[in-house]
This record gives structure tokens, sequence and C-alpha cells, in this order.
């Protein structure tokens, strides 16, 4: 099928257009190159997506609505997949417009842009960060997310609600992805497996928020991009409603539009997470041990019931196995002059 990708030199959209070109499907990937963080990482990611058959690339803004218009145009696609975004829960503490013009005004025009073009099926990444500091765990679908606890979190919430007036007033096929700390090799500098693996490994200090007690779902990329396949062959319709005993299904009565939750429900402490690090890196990290930061959750606990109930699948990979992956590709990636 022909895919148009957003946010395709990023992380997460890598890896999928990656997965979808070996599986010889036809891409064109869409970014804004911005300097978030190191752009010669986005470059590094989108040089190696330029050397495979099926993949063309276009630069530019979302909230460029000619440039993503000629970017659709080029794809014609079968499916949609909206992952660009400004991401980071800190960060929109400090440049908070970046949130409204690119998760608000961006993903306006790329909902515009499906409404025009119509394709089979409409993919969106949303996160975790939408549950806010809900009491109940693990998180399911159908669970209140109306108390935010950053902006980043409120413009998701925000793109979530448009995209399903949009579903419901086009009757375009959409499915909600909500993300759980989602991590693997080339992944981003800003999130704190990069940042302990280049600290610990330099003998300098990490800083250890929440004094190390936060609870993180942590997804390995490969994971995720294996539900995000099956899922996107699933465009969802009454005829696919999930009527299986214990799961409830978040199919909207009112639009083809549905949430699923993708990690493997099983939270592991800040804490674990550095003494992984400290294995897979062979030292021991320094700590400067600090309260939460304004915007943090103290928890992340998906349910993954749905998205097994759907795909017959749920992310399984080990953390140790996935850090010592990521640490393998930083060192690689180090020494050939990243």
């Amino acid at each position: 099928m022909r895919y148009l990708v957003t946010g395709a030199a990023g992380f997460i959209g890598f890896h999928l257009t990656r997965r979808l070109l070996v599986d010889g499907h036809a891409v064109v990937g869409y970014d804004g190159m911005t300097p978030y963080y190191d752009v010669g990482l986005k470059q590094a990611r989108l040089n190696a997506l330029t050397a495979m058959p099926g993949f063309a690339s276009v630069t530019g803004m979302l909230e460029d609505a000619a440039t993503l218009a000629r970017a659709a145009d080029l794809a014609q696609p079968d499916v949609i997949v909206h992952l660009a975004a400004q991401a980071g829960v800190r960060y929109s503490l400090d440049n908070p417009r970046a949130y409204i013009e690119s998760n608000l005004v961006g993903s306006w025009n790329l909902l515009e842009l499906a409404r025009e073009t119509k394709p089979r099926h409409l993919v969106i990444a949303s996160t975790s960060s939408v549950y806010g500091a809900n009491q109940k765990v693990p998180f399911s679908e159908n669970d209140r997310a109306d108390e935010p606890l950053s902006l980043y979190a409120a413009t998701k919430k925000g793109m979530e609600a448009m995209a399903h007036s949009t579903a419901h007033l086009s009757r375009i096929p959409t499915t909600m992805l909500r993300f759980f700390t989602v991590y693997g090799p080339w992944g981003r500098p800003d999130m704190a497996l990069f940042k302990f693996v280049e600290a610990i490994g330099a003998d300098q200090p990490i800083d250890v928020y929440g004094f190390g007690k936060p609870l993180r779902d942590f997804t390995y990329v490969s994971d995720l991009v294996e539900a995000m396949i099956r899922l996107t062959a699933i465009a969802p319709n009454e005829a696919n409603r999930v009527r299986q005993s214990g799961v409830e299904d978040s199919l909207s009565p009112q639009a083809p539009y549905r949430t699923v939750n993708i990690a493997g429900g099983h939270p592991v402490a800040l804490d674990e997470l550095i003494a992984t690090v400290e294995a897979a890196v062979g030292r021991t990290a320094k700590r400067r041990v600090l309260p939460m930061q304004p915007g943090d959750v103290p928890v992340t606990h998906a349910s993954p019931a749905l998205l097994e109930a759907l795909t017959g699948y749920r992310p399984s990979t080990p953390l140790a196995e996935g850090v010592n992956a990521f640490v393998a590709w930083y060192r690689d990636y180090k020494r050939t002059g990243g």
C-alpha cells in the first residue's frame, strides 16, 4: 500500500517507516527537521530511509498546509500515519507556543488533509500523558482523561477530540494510539535512557527525579511498531467491535474512531531502569536525587487488553534486552561520528 507518514525522521517514525519499506510498501515521509534535539540524528535516520527503495521525503512543518498537501499529492496515500508533534513534557514549560502550533494547529491541518484525501485509515499517535494523575491503574482506554498535568498532555488530548469530530463528520476510520515511554535504538536524546547512558558512560552525574520512585510502562520500539502494523490493518467499524468478555472496546458509538493503548502493562520504577543501564554500561551511576518535576506523573501503567483482543499481540521485550540493544546502538553511533 501507499503511506504518508508525518514525523518520519523522528524516533518512532523512522522505525515504522523502515518496517513499512521492508514489508514492500511505498512511503512518503514528512518531517520539519526541527532543532528540538540534535538535527544530525534526525538526518542520519532520514539518510538511512532514503537509501531504501520505495521511500520519498518532503521537508515541511505541520503548520505549512500547502507543503503538507504537496506531500499528500506525492504519496496518494491509502493510509496516513500522523506521528509528527512537538514532544516532551518538560519543554512545554519553557516553550508552550510550540505545542499549540504543532500539536493543535498542525494536527488540524493534517485532519483537514485527511478530510480531503479520504484515506482508508488514519492512524494518529497520542500519549499516556493524557491520563494525567489518574488514580485508577492500569489505565484503560475508556478511563477519564480530563485532568492533564502538562500543556503537552492537554494539546494531545485536544488533538484526540478534534480527530474524533473529524471521524464523525467525514466518516474517516481513525485509530488513536496512546504510547507509553517508548525506548530503543535511534531513541531521542531528551529522554531518560539516552541521558543516563550518555552521562554514566562519561562518569557524569545523572538527575534522578521523583527520588527514583516514578513507575513507567516502558515499551520497546520494535514491539510498538509490530502493534502499529497490526492495528493499521484494522480500520475501526462496527464489524470489528470487540465483544470479548472482560474487554471494553473504545470504539465510538458516533464515529469510526477507536483509541488503543500500546504497552505491555508491566511498569518498572526509575530506580530499576537506572540499575539496568548500570549493568549494560558497566559503570555505577553518580546520582543527583531530586523531587518530581512540574508536569510529571507518578505512574504510567497501561492495560493492553484491548490491543491484545484486536491483534493477538502485546509488547513483551524485557527491559534488560531493550536497554542492551540501545547501548549497543549508542556506542556504534558515537563511534561512527554521531
